[in-house]
Order: structure tokens, then sequence, then C-alpha cells
């Protein structure tokens, strides 16, 4: 399934938190008294907190986060800043999947190697970068609503320069529904260059091997080649190999069967249920048309609405100076980013809805990143480029940071869960592997980046952001196990 069947998709603070609004997702212990509060802030950046809290202080943050993050929970990071205050100091997060990756850039550097260790293996997942939009109707759809209110003399100053904008635009649609920009474009090269400097022990050992593998889709090949051609660069003797097949399709964008798709259909009441709730075209339908008893007879204004937010949320994808995101106020904005951040919970995340199962969609992923991992004896990477309908149930099923939490209340789902932090266009998941040095003996230790950015896993350990990748493996052989268990009950 590619991002183009999501097409229409398109409060308090953290540390507030009520307990009836998680569930848990693993049944793994914790030491209460071991927990330590760390926040993420606007960037994307963690600091710990200098208190260790009592265990009759944090009953209430035990319940809600330390069940629902399971092991992981002994350093649970919450959001410090609001979602509502995010969006409206940068508004292009608003965007969800539309977001730019470039905009929300981590600045924060990464935690060197333990002592005696070092990288020699990535493992890796991207999507591809900032594309047109898929479907030609989510351009003419709003334009030609506006241009049905401009025959009849019915739109305003304001409504004839949103018109002139979206007119001048398409022609460029042309033959590129889908196609990656040149925005997306330089985000791969932007990627592919810090690869090679964060990690020089990998991808500047002479003669590295580099496996490059993309689902079948134009602008995912497009993705892989700008990313690689920043490793070539970077290190000329690297052994590249990039490949692209129907063949691999099962695990780089693997069809919904079985359960999973059985579930993926069950959050469709919510989802339109919190269209309707979020959806406040009023203001905006006054500021547009000028004669608002033509707009009820004629104008579906909500799905209108929704639509025009779309082609705003992703002119952030083209080198152009056209601009509509201002047409929408920050509550406006907010409450269109909140009926996708639900919208995409509902359809790929471990919402209780649908039984937390739709991570499991990208199950042979997992089991290709696992068994890759286990053959791997030299320096070397493995990149895999596809969807973001791949990336955040990935990111889910792997239990990073936040990713796996079960939200049962929808209205309080961004206080804990944010599409924007994990599907960017260009978002990848990064797993590094380290090794004792030589001479040296120990695990085998991995780190996980979203985004670039250094993630807690469902793991223990005592030197953050390192894990043991025994541990690791082991949870995630036994919760693949268990999910296909069940799969394979219900086919009897």
């Amino acid at each position: 399934m590619t991002d183009a069947k999501k097409s229409d998709r398109s409060k308090s603070e953290g540390s507030e938190i009520v307990a009836s609004h998680t569930k848990s997702s693993r049944k793994m212990p914790v030491h209460l008294e071991e927990i330590a509060i760390f926040h993420i802030f606007a960037d994307g950046n963690q600091t710990t907190t200098q208190n260790q809290f009592t265990m009759k202080k944090n009953l209430l943050l035990f319940m809600a986060i330390g069940l629902s993050m399971g092991v992981q929970a002994q350093k649970a990071p919450v959001f410090e800043t609001s979602a509502k205050d995010e969006i409206a100091a940068n508004r292009y997060l608003a965007g969800s999947n539309y977001l730019d990756y470039n905009r929300q850039l981590t600045t924060k550097a990464l935690t060197p190697a333990p002592k005696g260790y070092e990288p020699y293996y990535m493992s890796h997942y991207g999507r591809h970068g900032s594309r047109w939009l898929i479907w030609e109707g989510e351009y003419t759809l709003p334009m030609n609503t506006l241009k049905s209110a401009r025959e009849a003399g019915k739109l305003t100053a304001l409504g004839e320069e949103t018109l002139k904008k979206l007119e001048e635009f398409f022609p460029t649609t042309v033959k590129r529904l889908g196609d990656l920009t040149t925005v997306g474009e330089r985000q791969h090269h932007g990627i592919g260059k810090r690869m090679a400097q964060n990690f020089p022990e990998i991808f500047k050992t002479k003669d590295v091997k580099i496996d490059a593998r993309s689902t079948v889709v134009t602008r995912c090949i497009l993705s892989m080649i700008a990313e690689c051609e920043e490793l070539a660069a970077a290190n000329p003797t690297a052994q590249i190999h990039n490949d692209v097949s129907e063949s691999l399709q099962f695990y780089l964008n693997q069809p919904w069967d079985g359960i999973v798709k059985e579930q993926g259909k069950t959050g469709t009441k919510e989802d339109n249920a919190y269209k309707q709730k979020y959806t406040h075209p009023e203001r905006l339908m006054k500021a547009l048309f000028n004669d608002q008893q033509w707009v009820y007879n004629n104008v579906s204004s909500g799905d209108f609405m929704r639509r025009l937010f779309d082609v705003a949320a992703n002119m952030q994808s083209h080198d152009t100076d056209i601009e509509l995101l201002s047409l929408f106020t920050d509550e406006e904005a907010y409450d269109q980013w909140r009926i996708r951040n639900i919208g995409w919970y509902l359809d790929y995340g471990p919402s209780p809805v649908s039984g937390e199962k739709m991570p499991f969609s990208q199950r042979n992923l997992l089991k290709n990143i696992i068994e890759t991992a286990d053959t791997v004896t030299q320096t070397q990477a493995t990149l895999r480029f596809g969807h973001e309908v791949c990336v955040m149930p990935l990111a889910c099923l792997l239990e990073l940071d936040n990713c796996g939490m079960a939200v049962e209340n929808l209205d309080e789902l961004d206080t804990y869960w944010r599409n924007y932090r994990i599907f960017p266009m260009g978002c990848n998941i990064q797993l590094v592997f380290y090794r004792p040095k030589k001479g040296k003996t120990g695990d085998i230790l991995v780190k996980a980046l979203l985004n670039e950015r250094e993630a807690y896993m469902p793991a223990q350990t005592d030197n953050w952001p390192y894990y043991k990748w025994q541990d690791l493996r082991q949870y995630y052989l036994d919760k693949l196990a268990q999910f296909d268990s069940e799969n394979e009950a219900k086919k009897h």
C-alpha cells in the first residue's frame, strides 16, 4: 500500500497526564522509583530533569506512561510543548505527511559511541522526499469550486487572489502527479551527506558495501539515487548496489493481509466523526465568498476547506513563492492537523480501535531488518526506500519513543502522539549497530535514529541511547511470533 491510498488524509502539556487516556500495549515490569522524566522540546531534542520522583508522587505517571511504554518507560519521553503551540510557532508542521523534512531538522549532536565501541553497520528505511500531490482532483476540486464562484460573481478579493494562485500553479502539475520535486531531491542529498558525516567509520571505510533497494515507484527510486550520490561523493571506493524490483515489494511495501486487512477500516466511523468535529469553515467561507447563501447552496464547505488545506500544506514541497497557509488561522491550522493526526493514527498506528494491530503491516520489513542484520560480518550498510505508510507503522512496531503508545481518548491524542515527528517527507529510521573495537570484547549494541534524532527503544539500558541488540532482537522476534500465531489462528 502506497501513500497514494492516503491522499485524503491528508491540550494540555505532556507532563500533565491522565491515566484513562492510555492503555498498555506491553506488560513488562518497571521499577517506578527508577523513572525519570524526559522532555522532548519543539526541535525534538531531549534533556533530563535533575530530580527523580518517588513512587507516591508518580502513581499517575506510572499508570499513563509507565504501563503504555512498558520497559521503555524507565526513561519515557514526554512532550513539554503542546502541539498547538508547536504548530503556531512553525505552521509548516500542520502539513503532517506533507511537512518538508528540512523544516524541523535537529540541531542536537549525536551521543558519542560507548568507550571501546565503533559503528560498523547501518540498517535503514526511508520515505521518498517531497512530491506533487498524487491525484489531479486534489488540485482541481478546490480550484473548480472557486472558478464556479468567480463565474457567478461570488468571490471576494481574497477569493480572487486565491484562485489566481491555484491557476498559476496548476500547469506545473501536468504529468507530474506524485513526482519527486527539487525540494524532495534536496532532502535526500542532505540525509545522505549527514549519514557519511555522522558515521564515517561505516560510510568512509575503503570498499564499503552499500546495498540500496527501492520500491518500484519513481519518486522512491530517485530519492535512493540522490542519497547514494552523496555517499559515493564521500567515498569514491564505496561499492554501491542499487536494486528495484517487484520481487522486493513483499517487505519494502507489504500489502495488507490477514488481521491487518481485517482491522484496516475499523476506524472509519471515528475518522469521519473527527473530520466533522474539527472542521469549522464558516470564517474561511466568509473570507473567500461574498454570498453565504450561494455557498450554502453550492459548496460542500467542510470538504472544500480540507482540500484547500491539503494544497496549501503541500506548497512547501516546491521551490515557489506561492503561499496559501496564511488563508487559515492558527486555530484552523491546528484543527486541520488534528484531523489528519487522528486519521493516520487510526489507519496505521497502534490505535485501540483497530486492536493495536496496524503496525504489524510492517512485520515483513522488521523480519527483513532482523534477518539481514544476522548475516552481517563486516562493515556495511543496508538502505531501503519506500513510503510513509511503511515508515510510520514501522516506527510504531519498533516502539520508538512514543510511537507505539495506545491512546484511548482521541481528543487527547496529540498530547502523546504527533505525526509530524514521525513521517515528514523524507522521513527515515536508521538503526546503527556497534561492535567492540579490535582486541575488545562485549555485546553488539544498537541505537535508533528517528529522523536523525536518537530515540528510545523497548528494552532496559544503563547507557542510553545504546541498547543490547540481543535483547531487542529477542523482544521483536517474540512480538512477531505472537502476532503470526494470532494471524494464523484467524485463518482456521
